[in-house]
């Protein structure tokens, strides 16, 4: 299929979508393209139709203007179609708590509205997700292994999340495409060396394995240029606890560069840094970065999860 037509089945798959109801696209400088075309659809479809677009030049964490947030607040459904996540902001938790849906979509490409994750079965995506979620909420202690390298943090009394890329029912919201299982790590709990091969959220792609160092629960060195360009994005301050652990959960995602895919792919794992508030941690840093690693060793409680 082609990307209108996957354009209207996340329309009515994802979402639901009636002819009654409202739908805001909230896009930047950088995915106008492709957050017309959303606007097309919807609008062509009947519903009341309506886009915002603002700079592309916020950071993924970063707030977005307020009325654009006041907007977000009286749609049915919003599609926030930027370069930079508003995932993990307050003002989408604000749009969620008055009954919005909605659907982030940080990076996205017209590749990825072709290819790759979009194409996952929803139904392997939820057993998935829902099963990962299992071992999160009943666990208390994490240790990742990967290349001769440990990291270890707690989990105890945080709340797993499964993200399936589903919003049919008010305040749902999460990422499309989707397919992770992910929780707030207690943030000063955090210890040893995280090996990242996979990518960076706002760098890309790693060229070789950097070296993530963790002292209770800050981010206190981190190896090769890629490495030096994270933390200064992350800043000196909270923008370096730790924030998320996830576990990617959607088996025809790729690691292409783009964080909105890298972070689902099966067989994956990624670390976040600066704010979790959002999703049940207590840090608002005004950034939020992931990092992903494949083959990562995952023990939950000494329980080897597969």
């Amino acid at each position: 299929m082609g990307i209108s037509e996957n354009i209207e089945n996340i329309y009515k798959n994802n979402f639901g979508l009636q002819v009654h109801e409202s739908v805001l696209i909230v896009t930047d400088d950088a995915l106008e393209k492709i957050g017309t075309y959303f606007y097309q659809t919807a609008r062509d479809r009947g519903n009341e139709t309506a886009i915002i677009k603002i700079p592309a030049i916020y950071r993924s964490g970063e707030e977005p203007p307020e009325m654009v947030a006041r907007s977000m607040k009286v749609a049915d459904v919003v599609l926030c179609i930027t370069k930079a996540s508003l995932t993990h902001t307050t003002a989408r938790k604000n749009a969620s708590l008055a009954g919005a849906r909605v659907g982030t979509m940080p990076g996205i490409t017209e590749d990825m509205l072709e290819a790759g994750a979009l194409l996952a079965d929803p139904n392997e995506i939820t057993r998935l997700t829902d099963r990962f979620t299992h071992f999160l909420d009943e666990g208390k202690e994490v240790v990742l292994k990967k290349g001769g390298y440990t990291l270890t943090f707690s989990i105890d009394n945080r709340k797993g999340i499964s993200s399936t890329g589903l919003f049919l029912n008010k305040g749902e919201a999460g990422n499309i495409p989707s397919g992770e299982s992910y929780i707030a790590p207690i943030e000063t709990s955090a210890n040893g060396i995280f090996v990242v091969d996979g990518s960076i959220a706002g760098i890309g792609k790693v060229a070789e394995p950097i070296l993530l160092t963790l002292k209770n629960g800050v981010l206190v060195h981190a190896t090769g240029e890629m490495g030096r360009q994270l933390l200064e994005l992350l800043g000196e301050s909270q923008g370096r606890l730790i924030a998320e652990f996830g576990i990617g959960a959607n088996p025809t995602a790729r690691i292409t560069g783009i964080i909105l895919e890298d972070e689902k792919v099966f067989n994956s794992v990624h670390i976040a840094f600066g704010t979790n508030k959002s999703f049940g941690g207590v840090t608002e840093a005004g950034i939020h970065l992931d990092c992903v690693a494949l083959d990562v060793e995952i023990f939950i409680d000494g329980k080897k999860v597969s």
